[in-house]
């Protein structure tokens, strides 16, 4: 083992201290704000001063909580590791072999000679300041050894009294929510075989009332795209911490001798303020080899404009509009392969169809690449309908127990990746359509839960499979056809996490195109992601989920800030309602560069019929800020509206940015004939300017340029 006792690892105004003296698994003494350069004597003191205290009725060696917590150490709360060896070695007991540090990344090893395991540890923290853990558990006993559970921890400190996190549904994803975080544990359990659209992107603790730019807090995110644990839990002792992990169904996790399980990677991150904790996941996602390098295309996808009425002419029409109002990416949604009339047949038969193809899709790819446009097309993989010839041929690769089928949803079944010679069939069929055309996107579909999720063959469940065979199939894919984009939708957006977008170019928001809750969906989406992994579209006047109708400047204004598209049948659009559409794809073509690149940030204004956020430069040279009345207001006029994240010593030009169609009812005085504000940063930041009265449902654009 290293000689060394305890580890400090810094970066982007963050510390991470662990202690690694052993004999026990390694434990975090602090995780937070940045200490400074710390030398050894003064890590020692840090720890003899961070001891637990030893209680009249406690154990006699009272101990912090590890990493993965241990019964056999006396915590009470969730396991880190539930496991037995047919009811034998429920409990280990782990001790340091090994501890290697490179930079700011650790290594550990640790084994219980008792109960024949061994564990490797890799805790890390990133140049934005993010932590990050993962966890692989091998067996060295020679007989079977099952895992139920394996999840990592993080300590939280007594004054995070707070938690928050979101839930949501299909078309409502990303409803934040705040509780007291009391003593007991507060679980996220998902079951659904896929992320879901009511599982929190982050569960975070934290300071009273922490908002978007006050107060410390402590998030964590557990990356996995199948059924996934989040929990924070503070005992009886006054520990506190936030931690996740994978949610192994029965049986998944039988370990052979030798066979190992490894844990998906944990996040963690430190912040004051939402912004900043958001920060940090913004800068390690742009700093990815995979991050995309080029300006993200703009969209039009044919799912709100045609449906199932795939007609050439209609599409090549379609397609027309698209360059004429500057899309650069023309997708091709469902219903191009056989027997796809509707949503009840066709799903796992991906050949195009000939009836409506009798050229294959040649001739509508050729008419869109040929107008300069990219082509993209949508598949849904892992599904298949029971009203399909693949359902007729292979109907034990549906995933279900083997003594009865699952529930239909949307008339459709899941397709066992975790079977060889279904895995090669969507490779085979994927590849050679990827292979004949010229498609640049692939629109990844994920349309139901899982419901009794398991091999027919062996009787066993199946998520686990499931979700590392997507991951294959991704990967391999990607391998083949490096340059093809790949975009994650699940109903929407339940599948966003930062495993599937190690593999993925954007996820989808939402199926909802409504731009009142795609405000809040895109909003606190962006807590995770930034703006260019977030598809955000212009839908129809009338929203196809709400039934709300809008006008096109505030579904417009509400896409800009995100990876911008079209979804509406634009060929049937007004000459004028074109040339408005133009003039936002223009706006965006020319904003891009900052949206895509700058620090988001949001304003928090204490009441629910107003939003603001915006994204600022890294440099601090520019933004852009989007005032939003979602809601009438109960007073006549909003009141000075503070714009945050800006250089408070510099001096910058506010002023309108001009945008296409309809201008606000009532301006503010300085805000008439191209007026400006010129403040410093923090006379913005705390004082702010007054924007005009709107009516509900509309946003008005600030501009700010440094002028110093």
């Amino acid at each position: 083992m290293s000689n060394a006792k305890v580890l400090q690892l810094r970066s982007a105004g963050v510390s991470l201290v662990l202690d690694c003296s052993g004999p026990a698994l390694p434990s975090v003494l602090h995780w937070g704000a940045d200490l400074g350069p710390l030398d050894e004597a003064a890590l020692a003191d840090l720890r003899t001063g961070a001891g637990a205290v030893q209680t009249g009725n406690g154990l006699d060696d009272n101990k912090p909580v590890a990493i993965i917590p241990e019964y056999s150490a006396g915590w009470f709360g969730l396991p880190g590791l539930n496991g037995h060896r047919d009811g034998q070695d429920f409990s280990a007991s782990f001790q340091l072999t090994e501890v290697a540090q490179s930079g700011n990344a650790v290594q550990v090893t640790a084994t219980d000679p008792q109960a024949g395991l061994s564990l490797a540890l890799v805790i890390e923290l990133t140049d934005s300041g993010l932590v990050r853990a993962k966890a692989e558990l091998t067996n060295t006993g020679t007989s079977v050894y099952t895992v139920d559970q394996l999840l990592l921890a993080l300590p939280v400190p007594t004054e995070a009294t707070e938690l928050f996190d979101m839930t949501g549904r299909h078309i409502g994803e990303r409803h934040p929510q705040r509780h007291a975080f009391t003593q007991g544990a507060h679980i996220r359990d998902n079951r659904r075989g896929r992320t879901g659209a009511d599982a929190t992107l982050l569960l975070i603790a934290g300071t009273p009332g922490f908002d978007f730019s006050t107060g410390e807090l402590w998030a964590v995110h557990t990356a996995w795209s199948g059924n996934h644990r989040s929990y924070a839990e503070r005992g009886m002792s006054g520990y506190a911490v936030i931690g996740g992990g994978e949610l192994l169904l029965p049986g998944e996790g039988r370990l052979q001798p030798q066979g190992s399980y490894g844990t998906p990677w944990i996040y963690g991150s430190y912040g004051i303020g939402l912004d900043q904790m958001s920060t940090r996941f913004h800068e390690y996602l742009r700093a990815r080899d995979t991050h995309p390098k080029t300006d993200r295309p703009v969209v039009l996808n044919t799912w709100e404009a045609v449906y199932f009425d795939l007609d050439l002419d209609k599409l090549k029409a379609l397609a027309d509009a698209a360059a004429q109002v500057g899309a650069e990416r023309f997708v091709l949604d469902d219903g191009w392969f056989r027997g796809r009339r509707d949503d009840h047949a066709g799903l796992g038969d991906w050949y195009v169809d000939e009836g409506i193809w009798p050229k294959g899709l040649h001739p509508l790819v050729d008419h869109v690449t040929g107008l300069g446009l990219q082509f993209g097309l949508w598949f849904e993989p892992e599904m298949v309908n029971p009203d399909s010839d693949l359902a007729r041929e292979h109907p034990d690769w549906i995933l279900a127990t083997g003594n009865r089928m699952p529930p239909t949803a949307r008339h459709q079944q899941g397709l066992n990746l975790g079977i060889p010679e279904a895995w090669n069939y969507l490779l085979e069929r994927i590849d050679s359509i990827l292979t004949e055309y010229d498609i640049s996107y692939i629109k990844w579909d994920h349309n139901r839960d899982f419901v009794d999720g398991g091999n027919q063959l062996t009787g066993t469940a199946g998520i686990h499979e499931q979700t590392l065979g997507v991951y294959r199939l991704l990967d391999e894919l990607k391998r083949r056809h490096p340059k093809v984009e790949i975009e994650s939708c699940s109903s929407g957006g339940a599948r966003v996490d930062l495993a599937i977008l190690e593999r993925t170019d954007r996820v989808w928001g939402s199926d909802s195109n409504d731009a009142l809750e795609r405000q809040k969906i895109q909003r606190y989406t962006q807590l995770l992601l930034p703006p260019e992994l977030i598809g955000c579209h212009v839908g129809p006047p009338k929203a196809h989920t709400t039934g709300r109708t809008q006008s096109l400047a505030f579904r417009a204004s509400t896409a800009l800030f995100g990876h911008f598209g079209i979804e509406w049948d634009i060929s049937l659009a007004s000459p004028e309602e074109r040339e408005e559409l133009a003039g936002w794809v223009a706006l965006h073509k020319a904003l891009r560069p900052l949206l895509h690149t700058g620090r988001v940030v949001r304003a928090d204004r204490g009441s629910d019929d107003f939003l603001l956020h915006g994204v600022v430069a890294q440099d601090g040279s520019r933004g852009v800020f989007s005032a939003v009345q979602v809601a009438q207001s109960i007073t006549s006029d909003l009141g000075r509206v503070r714009l945050p994240g800006l250089d408070k010593d510099r001096t910058y030009r506010v002023s309108k940015l001009a945008t296409p169609g309809p201008q606000p009812r009532h301006s503010a005085p300085w805000w008439q004939d191209g007026g400006t504000v010129q403040l410093n940063g923090a006379a913005l930041a705390a004082v702010g300017v007054q924007v005009p009265a709107q009516w509900p449902e509309t946003a008005v654009l600030l501009e700010v340029q440094a002028i110093d």
